[in-house]
């Protein structure tokens, strides 16, 4: 947690430490609200500088209802004359409706399970609303449309302007939030130190940063905002550049193993599988043995769709290492995924072409005892293969001889870890594995301290999985569909999403539906259910009993992108779909279509903004991994894509890298020039401090000296 500077006032204070300055003390926000902005991550003057907005209205001619066009997104004001709430005949679902108007026309608008909407609105209120225009029994009308209302003094903010629009929390609304982020930048934009070295900025032909950083939270008009993303997202880029080919530099300076591996051991690790592997993976494997041979570490990202059989290349890895007389280790996020990789490893390995391969299952459910003697065997030399979760970062646990080390679904772990995990060996070897493929050209350039192998295909012999979206109001024609597959003999998931904010209702809804099957829908067969409170061993135990074919149906809160692999589960329905990331989706996707039989994924929920959308519709149109990366980072923007786990790449909050791949190559060249000229940064030291504050995973280590 950062320190934090009280000052006795706004405005006061040193105006060059920003990151230190509390916003308590912006007019109007004080100490109540200032822990509702810690809900956005904005904690600092230097926060909500740099808290953009996630889009933008331009307000400076709105579309007069008359002229709303059916099937577009677009942004209206009006007048509210009528509002009233109903529910459903059916289903008895709640029902909020406005009539909006204006001195030509009036549209509907229609919210559904938002109760409390009806307090908030008034007769007389003017509104801003932003959604999808529809026509319904010949009336215009806008479901479920993202609102603003309108006060007195928001003219020069909120209206005949290019408008943002911020990330929200519950507490803030945009009114509020536009007037702060411009109280701020009236206060402090003007003080902002200019990272970029003066060369730089008289090369790239850069804004200045205060003047972009207006320009980007209130613009004056496209050209001024597109000036202030380049400019901004230049310095992102750049300082984040800097860090990786420093970090990149550290590690190909360390010495290593050098792994022998001849034309034999290639053969015998075939043969030990009884399918025949794929092009890709061979080309991975061979990418790999070659950096294991070397005698500097290898730092390697192996990235691949869920199933595409990236785990057979980490298997590569760890008899490489044992064959040379060292260790392995295998790190997954989850029990039950490391739990699978060492049953998959014993079955192929234990006793196999390799001879004995004396392998541990690592886990914090250990007793003491069993656990202390596990990690003196590791110690001692006496396991050769360790498979395990975080614990493996535990202080106890010490090798022997680490010389290679696998990281799964690297985005669960961050840097710092990946670096714990590597210093329990002399400069071991590591390969990341994700199933949340990226671009190969942003690869190259966002992982510049790791080389990528990439697996572009599937296993041959398997089905195909279709997928298809319904809404809500269909759900029960769904259940039945799923009854009359899972009569057939598949297995099949229900897939609820568990959202932070709502956690404890997600629950009880997932439990709520669980009793129902059991009752009603699925009443014919038998029903587990799993969610996160459920303690660890009872949850275990029911995903083993459907991993067994005990269980016909799962129905589970318990995200299961890197959960258990069921080749006859080929049935997967996803609740409330909308709710859940466009990776997500295809992460739990994955976990159908593992065998041969074909497979089905049926979406269920209603978009109710572009954006989900766009989720889902990407998600039915493709099963290609990569497309659906790129879609997800056109969609979210890197800052989100990215993830919290992913500290320094989080920091992207400005720029696309699909989109704006020029901006993120001039920067790339203008750090490798600084990197080349200036090793340690001596003669750059904003750029060093900058950088060692913004990324300390990656430096810590780094410019130690």
């Amino acid at each position: 947690m950062r320190r934090i500077i009280r000052h006795k006032a706004f405005g006061q204070g040193d105006m060059t430490s920003f990151a230190e300055t509390s916003i308590q003390y912006l007019k109007g926000v004080g100490p109540a609200r200032m822990k509702v902005f810690e809900r956005l991550g904005v904690s600092t003057i230097e926060d909500l500088l740099y808290f953009f907005p996630r889009r933008y209205e331009d307000r400076r001619k709105l579309t007069p209802i008359l002229d709303l066009k059916p099937g577009e997104w677009q942004t209206v004001v009006g007048v509210v004359t009528a509002k009233g709430g109903r529910r459903t005949f059916f289903n008895k679902k709640h029902v909020f409706e406005l009539v909006l108007a204006d001195d030509h026309a009036k549209v509907y608008c229609v919210w559904f399970n938002q109760p409390y909407l009806e307090n908030y609105f008034h007769p007389g209120d003017r509104v801003v609303l932003y959604g999808r225009v529809d026509v319904f029994k010949d009336r215009i009308q806008i479901v479920s449309p993202e609102y603003e209302v309108l006060g007195e003094g928001d003219e020069g903010l909120s209206t005949a302007r290019i408008v943002p629009i911020y990330p929200l929390t519950r507490g803030i609304t945009q009114r509020y939030l536009r007037r702060v982020v411009h109280a701020c930048l009236e206060a402090y934009a003007g003080a902002l130190p200019d990272v970029i070295p003066e060369d730089v900025r008289a090369r790239q032909k850069l804004e200045p940063v205060s003047e972009s950083i207006r320009q980007i939270h209130f613009p004056e008009d496209q050209a001024s905002r597109d000036k202030a993303e380049r400019r901004i997202g230049f310095d992102e880029f750049f300082l984040f550049q800097v860090s990786v080919i420093l970090r990149r530099i550290s590690l190909v300076q360390k010495l290593g193993t050098a792994h022998f591996m001849p034309p034999a051991f290639f053969e015998r690790f075939e043969k030990a599988f009884p399918f025949r592997l794929t092009g890709a993976q061979k080309k991975s494997m061979a990418e790999v043995s070659k950096d294991m041979s070397m005698k500097r570490p290898m730092l390697r990202l192996l990235q691949g769709d869920v199933g595409s059989g990236k785990t057979v290349v980490s298997f590569f890895g760890c008899l490489a290492a044992v064959t040379n007389g060292k260790q392995a280790a295998i790190m997954a996020p989850t029990e039950i995924l490391a739990q699978q990789h060492y049953e998959t490893f014993v079955r192929y390995f234990e006793d196999g072409p390799f001879g004995e391969v004396r392998t541990a299952l690592l886990k914090s459910g250990l007793k003491k005892k069993e656990k202390e003697a596990l990690c003196a065997k590791i110690r001692e030399g006496v396991v050769d293969v360790v498979i395990g979760t975080h614990a493996l970062l535990e202080e106890g646990v010490e090798f022997k001889a680490l010389s290679f080390v696998t990281i799964d679904e690297q985005h669960k772990f961050g840097v710092k870890q990946r670096a714990v995990l590597s210093a329990k060996g002399e400069g071991p070897d590591i390969l990341v594995m994700t199933a949340t493929p990226i671009p190969r050209t942003l690869c190259l350039t966002l992982y510049g301290d790791l080389d990528v192998s990439v697996i572009d295909e599937k296993p041959a012999g398997r089905g195909t999985v279709k997928t298809y979206h319904f809404t809500g109001e269909q759900a029960d024609g769904v259940y039945k569909r799923v009854a009359e597959w899972v009569a057939k003999g598949t297995q099949a998931y229900v897939v609820y999403p568990v959202i932070e904010e709502s956690e404890h209702e997600d629950r009880k809804a997932a439990v709520a539906m669980y009793e129902r099957f059991c009752k009603d829908d699925f009443k014919n067969f038998k029903v587990g259910l799993v969610h996160g409170k459920l303690p660890r061993a009872e949850a275990l135990r029911v995903m083993a009993e459907f991993k067994r074919g005990k269980l016909d149906i799962l129905v589970t809160t318990t995200i299961l992108e890197v959960g258990i692999d069921v080749p006859n589960a080929n049935v997967m329905v996803i609740e409330h779909a909308e709710r859940f990331g466009l990776s997500q989706l295809h992460q739990l996707r994955g976990r159908i279509g593992r065998s041969e039989k074909n497979a089905v994924c049926i979406l269920l929920g209603d978009a109710q903004t572009e954006d989900g959308r766009r989720r889902l519709e990407a998600v039915v149109k493709t099963g290609n991994g990569f497309k659906i990366a790129e879609e997800d980072l056109l969609i979210r923007g890197p800052g989100q894509y990215f993830g919290r786990h992913q500290h320094g790449l989080n920091e992207l909050r400005v720029v696309n890298p699909l989109t704006q791949i020029d901006v993120l190559e001039a920067a790339r060249k203008e750090a490798m020039l600084l990197v080349k000229s200036d090793p340690l940064l001596k003669t750059h030291r904003v750029v060093r401090d900058t950088i060692c504050k913004r990324y300390p995973e990656y430096l810590e280590r780094v410019l130690a000296g």
